[in-house]
């Protein structure tokens, strides 16, 4: 009897537990993400395009993610004509849970999404069909940015050509594709601050930018935030495995011995018309930073970055850039 009442209590704790994990994942499943869209629509400007120009190629750098890249040249610069067209893929291989794809942002996809559809995706991490993006798009932190600096970029990608163009759907592995459900959040807009070098613009550029994601140690695609802007997020390349810079302000390992002109010097040589766009092999070195992008940043921006970047925590931490593959 005694065994009997023992199994039955086991079968009793074992169907509550069954009834709580299935309730949960059909709470996720069901109700989340829960972000409302807000009452948004979004006046196109020449302002807002020429803004929107700037921070969707130079700052923000949607362009890059949301287009084709030649990555048989260095840093990988965008293939003309698929500007928007998407289908940049993001996956295992790169240390993400699940294969992760850039949508075509082009009017071809958008045309039937409202302004307030795309304000909610950009700013909170949810599609016009409910679900929940990954935040490889740092949605968290676009989220905080200025309104009307998103205004501008939907403004802008509003005008770009219209491309057929139609990547696959991003899916995440489990347990992340519940998880994943949990993230979206209703960003908290900030104001930008005054244009100038200081670190308080630069911090808002740079945030714009997500310095933070790619030169911060990740795991399972999330980054530690103890390790902000230390380096060492690795990239797995045909030729082998990139490692991001440490770009805190430590004498050692990082910029601390950066003077603004050499960081300055080091984005300007880096454009189109400066930049080795030679032919790389596929088992020699290449860089997943948009360099060519970047240079675009106007020199106030830049040095403003900079001055923010000096007031970071300092962080020593050695990166090894390249590592080829063996052959």
């Amino acid at each position: 009897m005694k065994a009997k009442r023992i199994y039955r209590m086991g079968a009793i704790i074992l169907l509550a537990l069954i009834l709580i994990i299935g309730g949960l994942a059909g709470y996720l499943a069901w109700f989340l993400p829960d972000v409302p869209l807000k009452e948004v629509k979004v006046e196109i400007t020449p302002e807002r395009i020429e803004r929107g120009k700037y921070l969707a190629n130079h700052v923000m750098v949607c362009i890059d993610c949301h287009s084709s890249r030649d990555w048989s040249k260095l840093s990988g610069p965008i293939v003309p004509g698929t500007e928007g067209t998407g289908g940049e893929v993001f996956d295992e291989r790169m240390g993400f849970p699940g294969s992760f794809v850039a949508p075509n942002i082009t009017p071809y996809h958008l045309k039937e999404w409202t302004d307030a559809e795309i304000y909610r995706a950009v700013t909170a991490g949810v599609s016009k069909d409910g679900r929940a993006l990954f935040p490889i798009m740092p949605y968290l932190t676009y989220g905080t940015m200025d309104k009307e600096d998103v205004y501008s970029v939907i403004a802008y990608i509003r005008t770009l050509p219209e491309i057929s163009s139609k990547p696959a759907l991003s899916k995440a592995n489990f347990p992340m594709n519940l998880i994943l459900r949990t993230i979206p959040a209703e960003g908290v807009s900030t104001v930008r601050p005054e244009k100038g070098v200081t670190a308080e613009y630069g911090k808002y550029l740079a945030t714009a930018a997500s310095c933070i994601e790619c030169h911060t140690p990740a795991k399972k695609g999330v980054i530690i935030p103890e390790l902000a802007f230390s380096g060492g997020r690795s990239f797995p390349l045909p030729g082998g495995i990139l490692s991001s810079s440490n770009i805190t302000p430590d004498p050692k390992t990082g910029i601390g011995a950066w003077t603004p002109e050499a960081f300055l010097t080091r984005f300007k040589t880096s454009s189109l018309e400066n930049f080795s766009l030679a032919s790389v092999d596929s088992n020699s070195f290449n860089t997943m930073m948009p360099w060519t992008m970047y240079s675009g940043m106007d020199t106030t921006d830049l040095l403003a970055i900079f001055e923010y970047l000096k007031s970071v925590k300092p962080i020593e931490n050695q990166v090894t850039k390249f590592v080829p593959r063996t052959q």
